[in-house]
């Protein structure tokens, strides 16, 4: 199946970039190019692409505006944000509005397709730095309090082990990581993370990590403190 790609950017240069890198793999296509969130609204109704590749930055309608716009629709297309992070305060907004993830406009082409074949699988893709900084700038930020309106108790759903497996996600560990801080296979980490996706009713490992730094089950740190642990792991 050939993935149908729309690239979001205000910048024709940076845009026609990315397009090209895409187009020339044999599974994607470039269905069209937006430079704004309202053309990003308006192509994706008429050409219903698989991914948006999205621009946070751009004058009118924001990428996160037309991401929350986008995502809300029946049947949705996935988001990949691209973002120049130092400029860029709100990527953790595009997350809570729907984007499967985001990436850094500096990515390298290999990670920028992968990234797009990651969440057109319907699992979600993050830059480990910018993660660690996207933390510590809501660490920064305290007036950035929970706006899910998710009632705690939802994490009375999850079983121990669920609940460490949730912290250590939203810590920024792969699979593979988990697996490996708490002595089980992968097969069972991925068991482990559909399960509590589908009790937490989130899409994918974006939304559960929200989710986790919303109800306080993990703490943000600001840049070169310790970074989160889960505690002791559940038998």
């Amino acid at each position: 199946m050939t993935l149908a790609v729309l690239v979001v950017d205000d910048q024709a240069v940076v845009r026609a970039g990315f397009a090209a890198v895409i187009d020339a793999e044999p599974d994607m296509t470039v269905v069209g190019e937006a430079a704004d969130g309202a053309a990003a609204v308006s192509l994706a109704e008429r050409l219903a692409p698989d991914v948006i590749v999205m621009d946070v930055r751009m004058p009118g309608l924001d990428g996160i505006t037309a991401t929350r716009i986008l995502t809300g629709r029946e049947d949705p297309p996935r988001v990949l944000v691209l973002t120049t992070f130092d400029l860029d305060a709100y990527v953790f907004d595009a997350l809570r509005a729907g984007a499967s993830g985001f990436l850094l406009k500096d990515v390298q082409a290999a990670e920028l397709l992968q990234g797009i074949r990651v969440v057109a699988a319907g699992e979600s893709v993050l830059a480990p730095s910018a993660t660690r900084r996207l933390i510590g700038h809501y660490a920064a930020a305290p007036h950035h309090g929970p706006t899910t309106g998710t009632d705690a108790t939802v994490l009375d759903r999850l079983t121990a082990r669920e609940r460490a497996v949730l912290t250590l996600v939203a810590s920024g560990l792969n699979n593979a990581e988990i697996a490996t801080e708490l002595d089980i296979t992968v097969g069972t980490v991925k068991s482990h993370v559909n399960a509590l996706l589908r009790k937490l009713g989130v899409r994918d490992r974006v939304q559960a990590t929200i989710l986790a730094y919303d109800l306080g089950l993990v703490r943000a740190t600001p840049p070169g403190a310790a970074p989160p642990g889960p505690g002791p792991a559940p038998s």
